[in-house]
């Protein structure tokens, strides 16, 4: 419920601070004290159109700031939570206005927008007015109130159940046919496509295992030629040529013809370089014989490597995903040929759960049409109390078509009302007057009493143009709504100001040359004032006192 309301700077009010509680609150006073800007305050923290005319001559912004304490669980806090803001146990809604118009908007103290604004006050207060009926008169709203009033929230439950398995069952229909479709489109080049994929066989990680591969038989050709260059160097060229080993020979017998010692460390030296020569060929044959070069290898590892990459940049794929690819393709076709059968399949479930939901609709539609008939002579037995005897309430419940139906169900539920004798029903807010919609609104809230989440309504003028016994059965119902929601109220009438369980009176007055507007709360012998002007006017007598009493202990005038 509404705990406070703060005010800054807002036309008439330089600065006022109102604690709320439970049940019935009356706001009266004279005409132009001010009432009007109390409601227009709590508009703007509710997220209204914010203008620059709120702002209070010679400040600079107005504010206003609304304090709510819903009960555990109520959707507000969830609201507040999906932008991230906490809130424990109160909501404070605040609004601030500047001269120019411009306006910010806070959640408890988090800056926000002014549409999540309106969207968390429509969840906290609901005003109903003779032009501002938002709640009742909106048939969006009218199917969740019926319900409330008398469906059993099982059906509901089973309803929304069967409707998520019929759509379910449907999307996957409705996939598997764009699927298929869109394989038959294609499945010649699918065909050809899988048997060129086939062929090819990737294998996972092929790619890698053939670079490396590649990079072997690479090394191992330049290896070879290496060591064949060197053995080329050790034999000659040609058979005119004298290699190493002949020359060197040749050198040891020249040198054998030389007498003496002296030569003998030269001949050691040339037998030593021949064998080591000698040795230096067999160790290269030995390496040219294990370092063989194997072309043909090496050009079917490039041949394999290089087709594979052909085929992933064809299908814009890495090499790595082309055994997936071909996995996908053959699905494909596959679903072609099975196709039929699986759409079958899909088609007798979506067909099932379609008529499981449409027994679940039609068993709420029963009870819409039963709880309907109950709304409809409860809210008759409210009307004429309230002046309202020739006016006659309808529940219409329309089926909507198949492409409409929602986890819901299948009705179009809207209220109806005519206020004359062979009048034609019709919306709410278009056939009744200001007046009639006013106390219309009060009776439906009567009937439908808990049926709303929202813990606070607000009355603008419900009483205008009544008095006595219409009047007082107002102010009665007022008291009956109050029970189970908090309820404020803007009335001239005493019968219905009597009831309130807490009275504040606006009033204007000057000062420092200025008009103001001020809040008292009444109670004891300034309530009985209070009412007593309202019954008597200007001049307050006695009899307007006595009727005053009267009225405030639930006594008939």
């Amino acid at each position: 419920m509404l705990t406070a309301l703060s005010i800054r700077d807002v036309v008439l009010i330089e600065r006022l601070d109102l604690a709320f509680g439970p049940g019935l609150t009356v706001l009266t006073g004279e005409t132009g004290a001010g009432k009007s800007i109390l409601l227009d305050s709590l508009g703007l923290a509710l997220g209204a159109r914010a203008e620059q005319g709120l702002v209070r001559a010679g400040a600079e912004q107005a504010s206003v700031a609304a304090v709510f304490a819903p009960p555990a669980g109520h959707p507000a806090y969830a609201l507040l939570a999906e932008q991230g803001i906490e809130a424990e146990d109160e909501i404070v809604l605040r609004r601030v206005v500047g001269r120019d118009g411009r306006s910010r908007a806070f959640a408890n103290d988090a800056p926000v927008g002014a549409t999540f604004l309106r969207r968390a006050g429509e969840l906290l207060v609901e005003v109903q007015g003779q032009h501002d009926q938002m709640g009742l008169a909106d048939p969006a709203g009218h199917g969740a109130l019926l319900d409330a009033f008398g469906v059993p929230e099982k059906l509901r439950t089973e309803a929304a159940a069967a409707h998520r398995a019929w759509r379910a069952a449907t999307t996957a229909l409705s996939a598997a046919r764009d699927a298929i479709a869109a394989a038959l489109r294609d499945h010649d080049w699918l065909r050809h496509t899988v048997a060129e994929l086939t062929t090819l066989a990737p294998a996972p990680d092929e790619e890698a295992e053939l670079a490396k591969k590649r990079q072997s038989l690479q090394q191992g050709e330049k290896r070879a030629e290496a060591i064949a260059a060197a053995l080329s160097e050790l034999t000659p060229r040609d058979r005119r040529s004298a290699g190493p080993a002949a020359t060197l020979r040749a050198a040891s017998r020249a040198l054998q013809r030389v007498p003496g010692p002296e030569s003998a460390p030269a001949l050691a030296a040339l037998e030593r370089a021949e064998e080591a020569l000698s040795e230096a060929e067999t160790l290269l044959s030995r390496l040219a014989d294990s370092a063989e070069a194997d072309p043909r290898a090496l050009e079917a590892t490039e041949e394999r490597l290089f087709a594979l990459r052909a085929a992933a940049r064809k299908h814009a794929v890495q090499v790595a995903e082309l055994p997936t690819l071909l996995a996908e393709f053959r699905a494909r076709l596959d679903a072609i040929e099975t196709g039929e059968a699986h759409i079958d399949a899909l088609a007798a479930e979506a067909a099932a759960t379609r008529t499981r939901f449409a027994a679940a609709c039609t068993a709420l539609t029963e009870q819409r049409r039963t709880a309907g008939g109950k709304l409809e002579r409860a809210v008759a037995r409210e009307l004429p109390p309230l002046r309202l005897d020739r006016a006659r309430f309808f529940v219409d419940i329309a089926p909507l078509p198949e492409t409409s139906w929602t986890a819901w169900g299948a009705d179009a539920v809207r209220f109806l009302i005519a206020t004359n004798p062979g009048q034609e029903p019709g919306p709410l807010a278009r056939v009744a007057s200001g007046g009639e919609l006013s106390r219309l609104m009060l009776a439906l809230k009567v009937v439908l009493a808990g049926g709303s989440v929202v813990p606070t309504l607000v009355f603008d003028e419900v009483d205008s143009g009544i008095g006595g016994a219409t009047a007082a059965a107002v102010g009665e119902r007022l008291a009956r709504v109050a029970q189970g929601v908090q309820v404020l109220l803007v009335t001239h009438s005493p019968q219905v100001a009597a009831r309130g369980a807490a009275h504040l009176r606006v009033s204007k007055a000057t000062a420092k040359g200025r008009a103001e507007t001020r809040v008292t709360a009444l109670a004891g012998t300034d309530r009985r004032e209070e009412i007593a002007r309202m019954l008597a006017g200007e001049t307050v007598t006695e009899a307007a006192r006595a009727a005053a009493d009267s009225l405030l202990t639930g006594g008939l005038l």
